[in-house]
């Protein structure tokens, strides 16, 4: 992976990170002061962190839209590339079997 790309990757993995440290401040805050109802028990760590996992989704993905178009395009660059070199191989491969069946040896 090249510098850009794993600096791409990197900068929204944090940014997406930090949306979802951001939602469970205000969710835990929220539960305990009562705006939220609590979970169960001992069940209501999980409820927090899934009601900021739920919260963090559609703002993450509105709001880091660009983000990740831009991430999206490196990753696209980069499998693009990787395929091209697949069929470059494959051919030389080709070349190679097909040159050495009209000389009569086997491949």
């Amino acid at each position: 992976m090249e510098s850009d790309e794993w600096i791409e990757m990197l900068r929204y993995t944090l940014m997406r990170l930090g949306i979802f440290a951001g939602c469970l401040v205000v969710v835990w805050g929220a539960v305990y002061s009562g705006i939220f109802p609590r979970g169960f028990g001992s069940s209501n760590f999980l409820w927090v962190l899934l009601l900021s996992l739920v919260l963090s989704a559609p703002i993450s993905w509105v709001v880091l839209r660009k983000e990740r178009d831009r991430a999206s395009v490196h990753i696209v660059n980069r499998v693009d590339r990787m395929k091209a070199n697949l069929d470059a191989n494959r051919n030389q491969e080709d070349l190679a079997d097909d040159t050495a069946r009209a000389q009569g040896q086997p491949s």
